[in-house]
């Protein structure tokens, strides 16, 4: 059902030109993007756009309606490393918290005694995808996915998160509640659902399904880094994400592997769909792989006020180390010496280069499988594996996200939205951008090859 309309209005409600001015001040003096932009696009084109987004900024009135336009004002500047976060639990004058959203309550069991009889190729069912598991609910001609559990706390049970028409295309709403659209739902198999980037795998009921589809499906519906032997010769690591929170899951996984590694001849790893994390999250593969000194381009911080409070708040750690706080208060006192400037905190190096210890022999050929879905970390992890003579890339242009980031959030004084914008900006510019342009592979992997057989061909290459 949907809440009334007098708690959507008090739980919606907002000053948007409040808010839009606050983001548009806070962007422009904070994002380290933000000049470079200005000089690729011009001021006259800013001018321009800011015109028509207050236009309807000025007519927004939901909390909702507001971020979507703001989250467009974005876009001028790049495709991501930003972002608008309504806050859920926002504080308002006239009545309690509780955000309106469509709810079609249900448990698990009603769903399971509903779709009994459904065949393998009807989208009703009980799936799971990320921190939540939904059930898919036919509704006429359309369908609605519903949550049952959700580990983000922003997610209740019985909340309509998935929309799917009659035609195939629909909605997703992600973690933030933001709408992610898709034209058309793409089976793999009895029991995969692509959504765009989205992969949903079925809980209930499960159907027999071709072991190279079901092997497709492990791989991208895993949210845990996992490794599985192909056949004697080759070996496949799938790493979902580098999130700081799996980095001892993917050293785990390679600690646990490395005799295996090391005896090896081939060895896949599939990133597909991995948008990034943190940096450290690759470091572990980096000595399996190497074969000479890799490079490494630096980065500038823009140093402001606001920017160098997340410095401090390093600061504050209670598990930090006196060395590490040590240098902290040393490049705080960099960054705060040149406020309004951009700079280097790694001794003004333009470079910082990595050397082996030790160049194993094994393994002898490594492919990377990427994809539309790495940006950011992941990228950042391609730019240094591929300096290795043993690395080849397979697949698709990358999403090109990478040159402006180190994102940092910031809450709007009336703690309505949270900003999410970018502190610093690669030396790598204007010689080797990869924003907008993404990082091409060795090897293109073109329609004719479908997702399902990607590692079939790269395994097919390496073993030749």
């Amino acid at each position: 059902m949907l809440l009334g309309p007098f708690r959507l209005m008090a739980q919606n409600k907002c000053d948007c030109a409040g808010s839009f001015k606050w983001v548009k001040e806070t962007f422009e003096k904070n994002d380290a993007g933000f000049r470079y932009a200005l000089e690729q696009k011009g001021v006259d084109a800013y001018q321009q756009f800011n015109k028509a987004i207050q236009a309807r900024i000025n007519k927004a009135t939901t909390r909702e309606a507001c971020a979507a336009v703001m989250r467009e004002w974005l876009q001028f500047f790049r495709k991501e490393h930003h972002g608008i976060i309504p806050v859920d639990d926002a504080p308002v004058a006239t009545a309690t918290n509780t955000s309106a959203w469509e709810t079609l309550p249900v448990s698990e069991a009603e769903v399971k005694q509903q779709i009994s009889s459904a065949g393998a190729a009807s989208f009703e069912g009980i799936w799971s995808t990320g921190a939540y598991k939904l059930a898919i609910i036919k509704k006429g001609n359309s369908y609605k996915g519903v949550i049952l559990t959700s580990a983000n706390k922003n997610w209740k049970p019985g909340e309509v998160k998935l929309k799917i028409s009659g035609d195939s295309s629909g909605v997703f709403y992600m973690g933030d509640r933001s709408p992610k659209t898709f034209n058309t739902v793409v089976c793999y198999g009895k029991n995969t659902l692509q959504l765009s980037n989205i992969f949903l795998s079925r809980v209930y009921p499960v159907w027999e399904d071709d072991p190279s589809i079901q092997l497709y499906a492990k791989v991208m519906t895993a949210s845990e880094p996992f490794l599985q032997q192909l056949s004697a010769q080759t070996i496949l690591l799938r790493i979902p994400t580098f999130d700081d929170a799996q980095k001892k899951l993917i050293d785990s996984v390679l600690l646990a592997n490395d005799q295996l590694l090391k005896r090896t001849p081939n060895l896949i790893i599939d990133i597909r769909n991995n948008g990034g994390g943190s940096d450290g999250s690759f470091f572990g593969i980096l000595p399996l792989i190497f074969t000479n000194p890799i490079r490494i381009v630096n980065m500038e911080f823009l140093s402001t006020p606001l920017n160098n409070k997340r410095m401090e708040a390093f600061l504050s750690n209670p598990g930090i180390s006196d060395g590490d706080k040590t240098e902290i208060k040393d490049a705080l006192k960099k960054l705060n010496d040149h406020l309004g400037e951009f700079v280097n905190l790694d001794s003004g190096r333009i470079v910082s280069e990595q050397k082996p210890d030790t160049i194993f022999p094994f393994p002898k050929n490594v492919g990377i499988i990427i994809n539309k879905g790495n940006g950011s970390t992941a990228e950042q992890f391609l730019l240094a594996a591929r300096q290795s003579k043993k690395v080849k890339l397979f697949g698709v242009t990358t999403e090109g996200v990478l040159d402006i980031s180190n994102t940092y959030i910031v809450d709007s004084p009336d703690k309505q939205f949270k900003l999410r914008y970018c502190l610093s900006k690669s030396l790598r510019i204007p010689d080797l951008t990869i924003d907008g342009k993404g990082i091409m592979p060795d090897y293109y992997i073109d329609k004719s090859i479908p997702p399902t057989k990607w590692l079939d061909y790269v395994t097919g290459i390496l073993e030749q």
